[in-house]
């Protein structure tokens, strides 16, 4: 649920607080750059398309772009309708949101797990993303230069959540978090069923932590949540890319 502390952007939050650094460096040629940010607790969950490049191998350019854009879209619709998160950035076919108390979540790493699963309960073009969590101090600061600069999120977690996004799994919609986030208690708040009309189903298993190697951080033990829940889509989402782009091309 939103509250009064919910900002709609990294920027919004930055410009409302007093910086925790803000300093001026030297770049060793004679130019400066700025050291600016806030440093906060915050749950990173990192979301990218399954199978992006064989999805759309076959997709003009104009229509990778309608297909990506329709993923963040959707997948920021689903997020934001509920959760007081905020979208930190979109790179190439991954989407970055952050949960953290000092926007208003109660529960960072809980808002984080249910807002996947929501998106995932939701998935009705099937894009079936690759979702990743991991929480951690991190510094929310404005990276660049005078010329060009946006704000964003930097720290292990940040890192973490995206090594757990591409870790492999052969289920067919997974989470997957360093199993040190939650475990006992934490793991009985995870909602495990989803309602269908009147019925609730049991769409959610939480499958035995495991160890895992990844890349430039060692072997980590993680959890994974999976989904037996399957969208059979009336219309996939590249075939609605095609479509919605020959609808433009007759306007």
């Amino acid at each position: 649920m939103k509250t009064k502390y919910t900002y709609n952007t990294l920027e919004d939050f930055l410009i409302s607080h007093p910086l925790t650094i803000d300093e001026e460096a030297d770049d060793g040629w004679g130019a400066k750059f700025p050291v600016k940010g806030i440093t906060i607790e915050a749950t990173i969950l990192f979301a990218d398309i399954s199978s992006f490049t064989s999805r759309t191998s076959d997709l003009t350019p104009e229509e990778t772009l309608f297909f990506v854009n329709n993923f963040f879209s959707w997948i920021t619709a689903e997020a934001i309708k509920h959760y007081p998160c905020i979208v930190d950035k979109y790179i190439g076919d991954e989407v970055m949101l952050v949960f953290s108390k000092r926007f208003g979540s109660e529960d960072p790493f809980l808002d984080a797990v249910k807002c996947a699963m929501d998106i995932m309960n939701q998935d009705v073009l099937a894009f079936s993303p690759h979702v990743g969590i991991a929480s951690g101090k991190v510094i929310a600061g404005y990276v660049g230069t005078p010329i060009k600069y946006n704000a964003s999120l930097f720290g292990n977690a940040v890192n973490l959540a995206s090594r757990c996004a591409s870790i492999k799994s052969d289920k067919y919609k997974s989470i997957i978090f360093p199993t040190s986030e939650c475990e006992n208690e934490c793991l009985k708040k995870i909602p495990l069923s989803v309602k269908r009309g009147e019925q609730e189903i049991d769409a959610w298993e939480i499958i035995k932590p495991r160890k895992e190697g990844v890349k430039n951080m060692g072997k980590i033990k993680v959890t994974e949540l999976s989904s037996s829940l399957v969208h059979m889509p009336m219309q996939s989402a590249t075939d609605r890319a095609k479509e919605a782009l020959k609808n433009y091309a007759t306007k």
